[in-house]
């Protein structure tokens, strides 16, 4: 199953990529609100999975907005592959991975503008996203799964110089300036990958690939940070959590490169799909 939110609106994408409108075709059991639907994300499951669904609309990517655009937690992990923890000069982590959040006023559809800040590094960062479907609290990673609504493509675009600011890094104000957190295009279901602990992302700019790994390269993969996360905290349904990074960002080459005026961004993840983003001064 994928679901998206189109003009704010919760839909179900069908097999030709059209969207049914959920609190119509739903008679108003469900609401149209894309984050509201995983408060109930079980029933939602049941019903989806055996309605007679109408003949979905045709719509225009420019208005897909984040299948999850108002989390109450944001979790973005660190340094979560080799690669890139030794082009950024870091040790790899061990035990607890290294955790950071970006404020919900950074999250994006997966088609947008983003205004460079002046003066700024900006950084580019594909990742994998989870949504979480149930809420999470001691879970044990063998039942971590269960506890995800489904996956979905992310940048987690970073302004260097904020990002290392000191006396200490500010690595939450970096990563969380308008625009900073595209998530789309829609939400997939763990259910519709042969595998979803070993996806396939990559990222290009202008056609150039920049960044291209598997994600069962992670340290720690989506059912361990589920389960070591919610260890100490509860993770709550539509929490968003951004799983790293790999190799290849503009801060590890030498010499570094940042993106510019005109740049186009374009993020892609197997049995998901991309996102495009275009960067302005």
């Amino acid at each position: 199953m994928r679901i998206a939110n189109v003009s704010g609106r919760l839909v179900l994408i069908d097999a030709q990529d059209r969207a049914i409108d959920v609190e119509r075709a739903s008679e108003g059991r469900f609401p149209s609100s894309p984050q509201a639907v995983y408060e109930q994300w079980a029933r939602f499951r049941t019903w989806a999975e055996n309605a007679d669904l109408p003949t979905g609309e045709p719509f225009d990517l420019k208005d897909l907005g984040a299948p999850a655009p108002a989390p109450r937690q944001i979790l973005a992990v660190g340094l979560n592959y080799r690669d890139h923890a030794g082009e950024s000069g870091f040790a790899v982590p061990e035990g607890l991975p290294p955790l950071f959040t970006k404020f919900a006023s950074s999250i994006s559809g997966p088609v947008s503008e983003v205004r460079l800040p002046e003066g700024g590094h900006v950084d580019w960062e594909v990742e994998l996203v989870a949504v979480i479907g149930a809420e999470a609290r001691d879970v044990d990673e063998s039942e971590a799964w269960a506890h995800v609504a489904g996956l979905s493509a992310g940048q987690d675009i970073s302004e260097r110089i904020t990002q290392m600011h000191g006396p200490v890094p500010q690595f939450s104000l970096g990563k969380s300036f308008p625009g900073f957190a595209p998530i789309g295009p829609w939400l997939v279901t763990p259910d519709e990958f042969a595998d979803p602990d070993d996806l396939e992302l990559s990222c290009s700019i202008n056609g150039e690939e920049v960044q291209k790994s598997r994600t069962g390269n992670l340290i720690f993969s989506i059912p361990s940070l589920v389960a070591r996360l919610s260890a100490i905290m509860p993770l709550l349904p539509g929490d968003v959590l951004f799983t790293g990074t790999p190799a290849g960002v503009g801060l590890g080459r030498d010499p570094q490169r940042w993106l510019a005026p005109g740049d186009e961004l374009v993020s892609r993840i197997e049995g998901i799909g991309e996102l495009r983003q275009t960067f302005v001064a």
